[in-house]
């Protein structure tokens, strides 16, 4: 993994991304932050060396560089997932390469469903902790110790300095911010009605379908992160409908401008 890492991160170099301060990953619905960086080089996925490809309809697939806030960040336009049939190395690998680029923090979006019923859809919800329930680890390859502490600490898994900070933003602006425990599953099926009332009996505020794989990345490599959850519907296993993806998309949508006012007061505090 160190050759392709060296790879793919000399290519980008070439490409003239050099010295990102902040990466961003954007998660489902929420593409709009594109709209307010100064772009200076986008990259498709498919011509990176060693990367994915994004597969999912709603998601991108470019490697963003630019300026936001006066700071330079770099941005995943689209994530990977394991239900699309990559390993967890593939989907946390762009994590590596950034932080390999140089990134100092990382900040990492997504949406889900509320099993907190007194979370509402289009509110937003400051992940403090999270359970990983993909069946797999990360870090569970050979040769991991030699990116990292095999054994990595995860203790406390999202930067509370960080977190702090985004709390005192959304409190400014009047932007109701939940905080909670994000539950990871495989996908891409939806959960069942026993599996919503699981997920809630086991500490659960909020249940996806990513974010977990690269925020274990992060920790491995000591890099600060934050994450931010778009809560796109509500898991009431009483009275559990069936879902629409449309309506999730949407909802994503609604909740986007405040989503985008907490990033970019936070990168020009960090």
């Amino acid at each position: 993994m160190i050759k392709y890492i060296e790879e793919t991160t000399e290519f980008l170099r070439k490409k003239g991304i050099e010295k990102p301060e902040i990466g961003i990953i954007l998660g489902t619905g929420l593409g709009q932050l594109i709209n307010e960086i100064e772009i200076i080089k986008e990259v498709s996925y498919n011509h990176i060396p060693n990367f994915p490809t994004a597969t999912v309809e709603f998601h991108k697939g470019k490697l963003i560089y630019g300026k936001l806030e006066g700071k330079n960040v770099i941005i995943m336009q689209g994530r990977f997932h394991v239900y699309e049939g990559y390993s967890l190395q593939d989907v946390t690998y762009p994590v590596r390469i950034m932080h390999q680029l140089g990134i100092k923090t990382l900040l990492v979006s997504n949406a889900s469903g509320a099993v907190n019923l007194e979370f509402k859809k289009g509110e937003l919800m400051l992940i403090d902790d999270h359970i990983n329930l993909q069946g797999d680890s990360p870090l569970a390859f050979k040769g991991v110790e030699k990116l990292g502490n095999r054994f990595t600490d995860m203790s406390q898994p999202y930067d509370s300095n960080i977190n702090t900070k985004l709390e005192a933003i959304a409190k400014k602006n009047s932007i109701n911010l939940h905080k909670g425990v994000y539950a990871s599953v495989v996908g891409p099926q939806l959960e069942t009605r026993a599996e919503y009332r699981y997920l809630k009996i086991i500490g659960a505020d909020a249940v996806g379908m990513s974010t977990v794989p690269e925020v274990i990345v992060a920790n491995h490599l000591n890099l600060p992160v934050v994450a931010v959850s778009v809560l796109t519907d509500e898991c009431d296993p009483d009275h559990l409908k069936p879902i629409n993806i449309d309506e999730i998309i949407a909802m994503a949508g609604k909740a986007e401008p405040d989503m985008i006012l907490l990033f970019k007061e936070l990168i020009k505090s960090l």
